[in-house]
């Protein structure tokens, strides 16, 4: 078993424009949520290091997803800087040479390498050029993710169970994705909350199902009480 606190497994996107509206949900949320995944639209504000800042300040712990592709070198040395900030995860997606220049250079910052993104399907990664399921995609991703020296992956729940087969169980397993209820958005390889975990995944992260809540600290909290039941 790894050492993570239940609360900390549930992982918000706090995917919104502006950076009052994040700080407005995470007051909302007050206790029922102690892990944040802030990404690209954030980035967008000029003032992501700031808000990183004021999530740690407030004993949060941070996500960054930003999905760093680049030559493996300045992928290296982004990583570097980056793990000076206090964040606690951060992805990357790329080559073996570009995960291991990130694993060499995470200090204490966890590194999660893409498998596959839970908006794709088998019909976008024919368009990608992918000549496999995309469940030998996601394998391969995170046999090679560890040899390189990765902490984690992000994966859909659906493939999580093989994951546990083929791989190390050391590797974390972030699960993005999660729809508690019926699901009509862009999200298409997804599970439910019980399911994710029962199929091997470490954390959660769940966005629109809690932000677009009536009562964002009620559904959050609710996730909680599920999470509880899987451990």
């Amino acid at each position: 078993m790894k050492d993570i606190k239940l609360k900390d497994r549930l992982i918000f996107a706090l995917d919104v424009p502006e950076v009052d509206q994040a700080k407005d949900l995470v007051n909302q949320l007050d206790d029922s949520v102690t892990f944040y995944k802030i990404g690209m639209e954030m980035l967008m504000t000029g003032q992501y290091f700031q808000l990183m800042d004021w999530l740690i300040a407030k004993d949060k712990k941070v996500f960054v997803d930003l999905k760093f592709f680049d030559v493996p070198e300045t992928v290296g040395r982004t990583i570097a800087r980056l793990s000076q900030y206090g964040a606690t995860f951060a992805t990357i997606h790329g080559n073996q040479l570009l995960m291991e220049k990130a694993a060499e250079n995470k200090g204490n910052l966890k590194i999660l390498a893409v498998t596959a993104l839970t908006s794709l399907d088998r019909g976008d990664l024919n368009d990608l050029g992918f000549d496999c399921n995309v469940q030998d995609l996601v394998i391969s991703r995170a046999k090679r993710a560890f040899e390189a020296g990765c902490d984690g992956v992000v994966s859909s729940g659906l493939e999580v169970p093989f994951i546990r087969e083929y791989v190390d169980n050391k590797l974390i397993a972030v699960t993005p994705g999660i729809r508690p209820v019926v699901n009509d958005d862009d999200q298409k390889r997804v599970v439910d909350v019980a399911t994710a975990f029962k199929s091997g995944s470490d954390y959660i992260v769940v966005g629109r199902p809690i932000k677009n809540a009536t009562d964002p600290y009620v559904a959050a909290s609710n996730i909680q009480d599920i999470i509880k039941t899987c451990f």
